[in-house]
């Protein structure tokens, strides 16, 4: 399975470099969850699906979109009633070097008492206690449960089984560059979705969710209340909250994508680090060069806690540590000039297909295309 996800990944990878030199915001893919034979979340009654509450709401978030950024590509996955595997709802966003994805979901869960909405992005659990498979875990098991529709899941997918948590192992190398920007978009979906129809804010949460994994661009999942709530259900079920929670997303994109475009047109005030950036943005160097001297390495991890430096998931190498924000950069292949890094690129690539090349200037560590 190791190498199957691996070669995958490296695929992924020539989309998201590709996707990497567009200048703007062009495209968003807008992904209502289930569809067809998958209704996903069903109410108690039988009366209401999540596959229709979350088409009504992706089809109103994209036609605001479409009316205030005519110069924006917006694509639905799908936009009836019809099933679509997860594998083709990120290939949809893929082939369209999307540079968000938005995939709209709407939770339950077995007993009545859960409510409101929650914000997740791939990764592991922001909270250091907890662990990544336990975390969201019902809810990550029902969402990519849906690739057991499909008549040969197993190869589809590598040998992933949604029931299995050593399935969730590699996901661990898929903290790359669209992290930071990912969890910014659902920063800010989870501001603007404050104070909603949805009342209960459930927060922000990284978790292995299979759609997630599959893109290759800054990529969240909303869980838009949950249907086995009552309170949560009798506010879906009105067309005026389903329209006031897409306005909120809305909101939410219009801020993401004034942040993005501008982060391109001018450095932030005062010198500060850009909120999002295509490519990854002055950091504070936790372990810079000894010298001084500028150098050049490769990134391969942006996670949020520190780990140690002889953990497997290095794979032999030995890490430098550069801290940005919330986030620990990993870098291995350091050289003294780019060449030399570069020279480490392709071999380090076979093991984390998502690296990238960067310079690290004092205490700032920019990326190299």
């Amino acid at each position: 399975m190791k190498r199957t996800i691996c070669v995958f990944l490296a695929a992924l990878v020539c989309m998201a470099l590709s996707a990497g030199d567009k200048l703007r915001l062009s495209t968003v893919v807008i992904d209502p969850g289930h569809g067809g034979q998958d209704a996903g979340a069903v109410s108690r009654d039988k009366k209401s699906y999540e596959k229709t509450f979350v088409l009504d709401i992706s089809r109103t978030l994209a036609d605001k979109i479409r009316a205030s950024y005519p110069d924006v590509k917006v694509i639905l996955t799908r936009s009836d009633d019809r099933y679509i595997t997860l594998n083709d709802r990120a290939d949809i966003a893929n082939k369209a070097e999307a540079n968000l994805f938005i995939s709209v979901h709407i939770n339950s869960i077995g007993k009545t008492g859960p409510n409101g909405f929650s914000v997740h992005v791939l990764g592991q659990s922001s909270n250091k206690n907890r662990d990544l498979y336990a975390n969201n875990m019902e809810i990550v098991r029902r969402e990519n449960s849906v690739i057991l529709l499909e008549d040969d899941y197993s190869t589809t997918y590598g040998g992933f089984d949604p029931n299995d948590p050593e399935s969730y192992i590699f996901m661990n190398l898929m903290q790359n560059a669209n992290l930071e920007q990912s969890i910014r978009f659902a920063q800010l979906a989870q501001k603007h979705l404050k104070g909603g129809p949805i009342k209960t804010d459930r927060g922000v949460s990284q978790d292995p969710f299979l759609v997630l994994w599959r893109t290759a661009m800054p990529a969240v999942l909303l869980e838009l209340g949950f249907i086995s709530n009552d309170a949560d259900l009798a506010a879906l079920r009105q067309k005026a909250n389903r329209d006031k929670l897409a306005e909120r997303v809305f909101q939410a994109f219009k801020e993401y994508k004034e942040i993005y475009d501008g982060s391109v047109d001018a450095p932030a005030p005062d010198g500060a680090r850009p909120a999002v950036a295509p490519a990854p943005a002055p950091a504070q160097a936790v372990q810079s060069a000894a010298d001084g001297k500028d150098v050049y390495a490769v990134q391969i991890f942006a996670v949020r806690k520190k780990m140690d430096p002889k953990s497997r998931e290095f794979l032999g190498f030995t890490p430098r540590v550069i801290q940005s924000g919330t986030l620990c950069k990993y870098y291995i292949g350091v050289s003294d000039s780019e060449a030399g890094a570069r020279k480490h690129l392709a071999a380090i690539r076979k093991k984390y297909p998502d690296a990238f090349l960067v310079k690290i200037s004092g205490d700032s560590a920019i990326r190299i295309q």
